[in-house]
């Protein structure tokens, strides 16, 4: 059975390489492996990278652009009968990774799966607490509920080509196809096994506006969903509080505290910034969204 890597790249060149040899350690078990790389106009060596590890490489414009075309276009161009998604700037932990993400999706126990994520030692400490939360110890095959993550996931061929990625959201694109493949009673499911670290190098405005687009593609997933001012003030308070607590025990809390404060107001401004949102986004403000420079 062929696994079809699919890795959007706009600049990938830091990690790139680090995750294409860990792939190409994978014990992939029964499956075969291809890794397509989608690109959006990556300028620091990125494409090199991809071709010295033989990937097959196609290209997306910055004006064609968006988180969901970009994935379809790449499994478009991939042949395989299970297309991995993974980040350009996440690195398998282990040898294991891509066969326990696929063998659940290989034996039809669900459609989509997805990982666990944990952070770097350069990661930020609250992003790691949010890993922790969001990708347990423990794996659930299948789960209850459309949670998922692009960032390292298994689909299946039919599963995509039946649903396809929303090519307009401004992000989650994942769980906005796994809320519509888990209400027609398909399955998701969770590999703890299959771990990845991921690494993030955004500055805090970048932070801040990856939580604000996050939180306006939220809004068609979940528009029950509204954050009001003194939620806003309550979020940032108490995940703060609650961060230092960890900080402190973990012995780190006089070099973590304030880049705590400042990741937490990033989280939380650009979350309710983006959950009290409602128009059509012009050109300007896609390239906001979309781009991280």
């Amino acid at each position: 059975m062929l696994a079809s890597i699919v890795i959007r790249t706009l600049n990938e060149a830091r990690y790139l390489g680090e995750l294409l040899q860990a792939i190409e350690r994978q014990d992939t078990g029964p499956f075969e492996v291809e890794v397509v790389v989608i690109d959006s106009g990556s300028d620091d060596g990125t494409l090199e990278i991809a071709q010295r590890h033989g990937c097959v490489i196609t290209h997306i414009t910055r004006e064609q652009f968006s988180f969901g075309r970009s994935l379809n276009m790449g499994c478009e161009v991939a042949r395989g009968d299970i297309l991995v998604l993974i980040s350009g700037h996440c690195v398998p932990t282990d040898e294991h990774w891509l066969r326990k993400l696929c063998q659940p999706v290989a034996d039809g126990k669900v459609a989509y799966s997805y990982g666990k994520q944990v952070g770097g030692p350069e990661s930020h400490f609250s992003e790691c607490r949010i890993f922790s939360k969001y990708y347990p110890d423990e794996s659930c095959v299948p789960q209850d509920g459309f949670f998922c993550n692009n960032a390292n996931s298994a689909i299946s061929r039919d599963a995509w080509a039946r649903y396809r990625f929303d090519e307009c959201v401004t992000g989650l694109e994942d769980m906005e196809l796994a809320k519509r493949l888990y209400l027609d009673g398909g399955r998701i499911g969770y590999v703890a096994e299959a771990c990845v670290y991921h690494y993030h190098s955004e500055s805090w405005k970048q932070v801040k506006r990856r939580f604000e687009r996050e939180a306006l593609a939220l809004q068609k997933i979940m528009p029950q969903i509204h954050v009001r001012h003194r939620d806003l003030l309550r979020y940032i308070a108490r995940s703060i509080w609650r961060d230092w607590c960890h900080a402190w025990k973990e012995g780190v809390f006089l070099s973590r505290a304030w880049e705590i404060v400042q990741y937490r107001v990033c989280q939380y401004t650009g979350s309710f910034k983006g959950n009290r949102e409602h128009r059509i986004l012009s050109h300007a403000e896609r390239d906001k969204y979309f781009y991280p420079g």
